[in-house]
């Protein structure tokens, strides 16, 4: 069956518009990680935002603040090495330190560069949390430049951790568990799966269903190596009828993460656009990674980095399309298939520039890619092969024909029957495991 991925199409779209200058470089960095126990508590803070605009401006308001249970976070990486997505989050002490900060992605972004945000403006609402500050600090959002593939400042506020409005309240009941347990939070990556559209009778439905990804996951490389680096976790989040919306089909249902497929008015695209409701039913939970099990046969999904990735459970290529979406939303994994079921007019990547995505390039920066990874008598760009695993730079990726590479013939991130990751991607799923873990 050919992989058409036409539900993610859009997923890793580059912002829109951005004029401003950039106010600090995608080059690699040398990071100094903060003490997280000069810094923070032992709780975690969520940061609900509201990010608003049309095609051609955005803004970012501050909506509330949470105080919730435990950071289950990394206490050692607390400042992002790769500065992968379209936007950043860095969050400062009173003395201008970057203690903290994560790049991520948003449904928000995506809608930006739809034709229906020539003409109209909106909002959606976005959330992140962050180990809880001990003192007053700085929060500052970036943008991505499409012109220049830099940062430039979106956002800032002042957030006092000693603010009386800054709610503990309890947002659900929900039972969490853990599917598999093998150690403290702070050294593993915690993968929690959120149920959406299973009643209270379907619970076992969804145990099940999650246990089947995880298994999935773990039969797979890289993550075969690495199953004693994760914990699995479930949220119990119930809803009042089983399924999802399908506005398309006039099918409507009443679901704990309000999800439906022809997001953007795309067949097989499935989200669930308030970040927010998601991040509140995981309140009680500790999670890096999150991901929405929707309890449906309906083919699609979808995976947007350090945001969430979701799909439907019960269709032939569920778990396929699981490992996929987590590729995306996980290790910030781009796209790799081209063909006419992804052809549209406008150029989803800026050819001047090098994309942040691991595993595409333009060629401008591919010495920031795999280039070191490469046979020094592999010609670049690599003419196509019979051999769909022989490493090389293969044009077309990205949604696009022409311009942008990809590392293999063929590759989970291509299509859902490739043998597996490309070798690329395995080394960036493994580094990002090594993030959280190490």
């Amino acid at each position: 069956m050919k992989h058409t991925f036409f539900v993610v199409i859009i997923a890793l779209l580059t912002a829109c518009t951005a004029t401003q200058e950039s106010s600090f470089s995608t080059e690699p960095q040398s990071v100094v990680q903060s003490d997280y126990d000069t810094f923070f508590t032992p709780h975690r803070l969520r940061i609900d935002l509201v990010f608003a605009g049309n095609s051609k401006y955005q803004k970012v308001f501050l909506a509330s603040l949470a105080k919730e249970d435990n950071w289950s976070g990394s206490r050692t990486n607390m400042v992002d090495t790769f500065e992968y997505g379209e936007y950043y989050m860095k969050v400062k002490s009173k003395e201008g330190q970057t203690i903290y900060s994560r790049g991520f992605n948003t449904l928000f972004q995506e809608w930006r560069c739809t034709p229906e945000a020539n003409i109209n403006e909106q909002s959606y609402c976005s959330s992140y949390v962050i180990p809880y500050p001990k003192d007053t600090i700085q929060l500052c959002i970036y943008e991505r430049v499409k012109q220049t593939g830099k940062y430039n400042e979106l956002y800032n506020a002042t957030i006092n951790p000693n603010d009386k409005l800054i709610s503990s309240e309890k947002c659900n009941n929900f039972n969490v568990e853990a599917l598999m347990h093998n150690g403290d939070c702070k050294d593993k990556v915690d993968l929690l799966f959120i149920a959406e559209g299973y009643t209270k009778e379907q619970m076992d439905k969804f145990r099940a269903d999650a246990q089947r990804m995880t298994d999935y996951m773990f039969s797979m490389h890289p993550y075969s190596k690495h199953k004693e680096d994760f914990n699995i976790w479930i949220v119990e989040s119930l809803s009042a009828e089983e399924g999802t919306d399908i506005p398309h089909m006039d099918v409507w249902k009443n679901t704990v993460a309000d999800s439906h497929f022809y997001t953007f008015y795309s067949d097989r695209y499935l989200t669930a656009p308030n970040h927010t409701t998601i991040c509140k039913i995981a309140s009680n939970a500790p999670y890096d990674a999150l991901y929405v099990l929707v309890n449906d046969a309906t083919y699609g999904g979808g995976g947007i980095y350090n945001f969430y990735g979701l799909s439907s459970s019960d269709n032939k290529w569920a778990e396929p399309v699981f490992i996929h979406e987590f590729g995306h939303s996980f290790a910030g994994l781009g796209d790799e298939y081209f063909d006419s079921s992804t052809s549209y007019d406008e150029t989803f990547y800026n050819l001047n520039i090098e994309p942040w995505e691991p595993n595409i390039t333009t060629l401008v920066n591919f010495e920031s890619k795999w280039k070191d990874m490469l046979n020094p008598e592999v010609q670049i760009p690599t003419p196509d092969s019979d051999e769909p695993q022989l490493l090389g730079v293969y044009e077309g990726g990205g949604y696009m024909a022409k311009g942008v590479y990809r590392p293999v013939m063929d590759c989970r991130m291509k299509t859902n029957t490739a043998p597996g990751f490309c070798p690329v991607c395995s080394r960036a799923i493994e580094r990002m495991i090594e993030f959280y873990t190490k």
